[in-house]
């Protein structure tokens, strides 16, 4: 995969530079320090990748590979223990690479529809924007649905997000039925030629067994209008929450029969972003996108060889 243009990548660098002066800092001031591979540094180097938040079993893999390429070859230069680490750390992506990887794809059936689920206050509003405004700049015609409709302020906030986008929005205050907003949005989008649509989704897990059947039932009620939809389930995380959004991602991947892809947010606010190590290693969901700051074109799409490069250059 192409590395990211040199704006979107310059971005993607200060977006991560709380995990870079973290992760690779503690990396680096280690490497200079021990000079050679030994158990302690093993050790040492496990524990940083744990404390940012690259988890226990991701920390282990990564161990273990060092450990069995440091039999094979000797590394006693910095410059070459670097390498090492930095190579083993783009391994672990190896696999679930993301494979959406532009907003300028060809749509052959439309409506496409994407539906945004997560809890409340990860971002999703914003997400739901930030993705509405990209698409928009790829020359497709978007609709977003505004599905959360037990909160007024949700919907509020989506329509000015979508004002700034440049998109239509669907809304029914009237409605509190989440599952026929969906519906209407979907028919309209039918009717108007549309060719991406967006469907927001409410988030209050304190009422979690509510939710996921009203998340089900919005799945259900849009297969009403076209039975493959949606085309795309995102949950929304927020990068500082660590483990808790992991846990959050798999309670709604088990309701809703799978997610699709992550939308990472708040990545710029935290020195934990190692966690997207994590989720590649210990989750069959892809990061899709990542959240690097607050105005409209800082989400950008995920690319596993520029993070790296942007967390080790």
């Amino acid at each position: 995969m192409a590395f990211l243009d040199k704006i979107g990548f310059n971005k993607l660098k200060d977006g991560l530079t709380k995990t870079k002066d973290d992760l690779f800092g503690k990396v680096n001031r280690l490497v200079k320090a021990k000079g050679k591979i030994d158990d302690d540094f093993l050790s040492e180097l496990e524990e940083i990748f744990i404390l940012s938040d690259i988890g226990y079993d991701t920390s282990e893999k990564l161990i273990e590979n060092i450990k069995e390429r440091t039999r094979q070859d000797k590394y006693e230069s910095e410059d070459e223990l670097n390498s090492l680490i930095i190579e083993e750390v783009k391994k672990i992506f190896a696999e679930t690479t993301s494979d959406f990887t532009t907003f300028d794809f060809e749509i052959k059936q439309k409506p496409y529809v994407i539906m945004i689920v997560g809890v409340n206050g990860v971002g999703k509003t914003t997400s739901i924007g930030k993705l509405a405004y990209n698409f928009k700049k790829a020359g497709k015609s978007v609709l977003i649905g505004s599905a959360d409709t037990f909160r007024a302020a949700a919907n509020e906030q989506l329509e000015i997000w979508a004002n700034r986008a440049g998109v239509e929005i669907l809304q029914n205050p009237k409605s509190k039925d989440p599952a026929s907003v969906a519906y209407d949005t979907v028919q309209a989008a039918l009717s108007k030629d549309i060719e991406v649509v967006i469907i927001d989704t409410a988030g209050r897990l304190h009422n979690k067994a509510h939710l996921m059947e009203e998340l089900k039932k919005i799945k259900r009620v849009m297969q009403k209008v076209i039975p493959d939809v949606p085309h795309e389930t995102f949950i929304v995380i927020d990068a500082t929450t660590g483990q808790n959004g992991l846990n959050q991602a798999k309670e709604f991947a088990n309701s809703l029969g799978g997610l699709t892809g992550i939308i990472l947010t708040k990545l710029d606010g935290t020195a934990k972003g190692g966690i997207v190590l994590k989720i590649n290693n210990e989750m069959d969901i892809p990061v899709r996108f990542v959240g690097i700051g607050e105005q409209i074109d800082d989400l950008q799409i995920f690319d596993s060889e520029s993070f790296v490069k942007a967390l080790f250059e």
